[in-house]
């Protein structure tokens, strides 16, 4: 599904990624980890089409990352990129005029589900109103990959589960989900397989089970001993 080989870029001769070799299928939920700076936004950015300027392989489908795949990547950023007198009904109109992937019945669906009304607007949320918002334009697309950058990064931790309820109820099994957050706890029980990253190098690539078995602990404490051990 998506296979990525030799993956660098840099910006002004500094290296961000640094030959980065990975291999997901479909079905997957994998964590992207890492400390900030680490390079886990530029790789989604790339995947998401937005970054050009790399060297490397990077196959989404057997496609590279350009306009055409946009139309089966949904990539959500850490921010809603979109006018914010819009209120939830225009934003779903939007969507649905532009992705012909769009369910406005889904969307819908999930923004009650996260108890936020239609006829708001965007300049009247607050940051966790916006992510829920962001997460639910994501999900309400049948796509083949999903892209969540720092989706809870704004959400009180009470509302997290219910963040989570939703992503496991609304996540297409033919597709291939990757979080990338710091909120490690939060979002263990969603994944399949973790990527730590530092530095633009992966430092670890492992299925949630096999790091279980072999280190003989959880994703977070394994985090908290490479990174700050």
């Amino acid at each position: 599904m998506l296979e990525i080989k030799n993956l660098s870029i840099a910006y002004k001769n500094k290296p961000v990624l640094d030959k980065l070799n990975l291999y997901f299928k479909k079905g997957e939920i994998v964590g992207l980890l890492g400390p900030n700076g680490s390079g886990k936004t530029t790789l989604l950015r790339i995947l998401a089409g937005l970054e050009k300027n790399y060297e490397g392989d990077v196959k989404i489908g057997g496609k590279n990352p350009d306009y055409l795949t946009k139309s089966f990547v949904s990539y959500q950023p850490d921010h809603l990129p979109l006018d914010k007198s819009y209120n939830l009904i225009q934003i779903s109109n939007l969507y649905d005029e532009f992705f012909e992937d769009f369910s406005k019945e889904k969307f819908e669906k999930i923004i009650r589900d996260f108890k936020l009304d239609m006829n708001m607007k965007i300049k009247n949320m607050s940051k966790g109103m916006k992510d829920k918002v962001q997460i639910a334009l994501s999900l309400s697309r049948k796509s083949d990959l999903y892209l969540l950058d720092e989706p809870m990064s704004g959400i009180d931790p009470a509302s997290r589960k219910k963040i989570m309820d939703v992503i496991i109820e609304n996540f297409d099994s033919e597709g291939l989900m990757i979080i990338s957050t710091h909120l490690i706890s939060q979002i263990e029980r969603l994944l399949d397989k973790v990527v730590f990253i530092s530095d633009g190098k992966i430092i670890l690539e492992e299925n949630i089970d096999d790091l279980r078995q072999n280190h003989k602990m959880g994703v977070e404490e394994y985090f908290e001993e490479v990174f700050n051990g």
